[in-house]
């Protein structure tokens, strides 16, 4: 019954097991043709209700899903993120904040909505993480795995327009699921005490971040080249790299959904 609290409990270590056995999955099971296999209409009812079961801020669930359900509609989502993934998947969404709905339920009701941009990024971000990630984590216990695609980011302009977003609605990033057909690797994570502070924020010594980097390296693993994390993070985050290609479009976007508080 809804509302009636979940009557078992697992041991830590089955928590552990949960979470370990939590796989980035891209490629997945098709019809003989290469279609993809979709959810049955109860899996799909339950994932968004996992969903919407997520927290959120001062209750306005700042967010939405654009389910992408048509062949021609993956493959233009496809393409524009990079990620042929999207036409094979089981199901695929991309994952939107959304600071529209509430201004609108507003004036619905006789009041003015508020100018609050910066505080629409922070939250609204907020919630279509932890929304989608309950979608993720829904559909592992159904047997599914997924991917979150931050390729959303690749060509911004053209997805809003695609998609039909009105100012206020931002893609975030897409999700997608559906039955592994490979069998990814664990990926490493860094050192607990480099990213769980106790009462304030402690930097990791130079010997404490090489000794992570170290850690990590197996996540850059290219056939007949051993893993070099640090090369990795440098390709997207270091000078030159993506990260910097990718923030004029982003700004440019949060320019037209009315997000970006420059000059104000």
């Amino acid at each position: 019954m809804h509302g009636t609290p979940f009557p078992s409990t697992l041991t830590p270590d089955q928590v552990r097991a949960f979470y370990d056995a939590h796989r980035t999955v891209r490629l997945y099971q098709t019809q003989p043709d290469g279609s993809p296999i979709r959810m049955t209409g109860d899996e799909l009812g339950a994932v968004l209700h996992a969903a919407q079961r997520a927290p959120t801020d001062a209750t306005a669930q700042l967010y939405s899903f654009i389910h992408l359900t048509t062949p021609e509609l993956r493959a233009q989502v496809a393409e524009l993120t990079g990620n042929p993934h999207i036409k094979t998947a089981s199901e695929a969404f991309v994952a939107c904040s959304d600071t529209r709905r509430v201004g609108k339920i507003l004036e619905a009701a006789g009041h003015e909505p508020g100018h609050w941009p910066a505080i629409a990024v922070h939250f609204g971000i907020g919630d279509i993480v932890m929304s989608g990630q309950n979608l993720l984590t829904a559909a592992e216990m159904l047997g599914y795995q997924g991917c979150w695609i931050g390729g959303v980011v690749n060509n911004m302009d053209a997805l809003i327009t695609l998609l039909g977003l009105p100012e206020g609605v931002l893609p975030f990033a897409a999700i997608t699921v559906g039955r592994p057909a490979e069998n990814a690797p664990l990926r490493p994570r860094l050192p607990r005490e480099l990213v769980v502070h106790t009462d304030a924020y402690r930097d990791g010594t130079p010997e404490e971040l090489r000794r992570g980097t170290e850690i990590m390296n197996p996540i850059a693993d290219r056939p007949g080249k051993p893993g070099d994390w640090a090369r990795l993070l440098k390709m997207y985050f270091g000078q030159g790299g993506g990260m910097e290609a990718r923030e004029p479009g982003l700004v440019a976007a949060l320019r037209r959904q009315g997000l970006w508080t420059d000059g104000e």
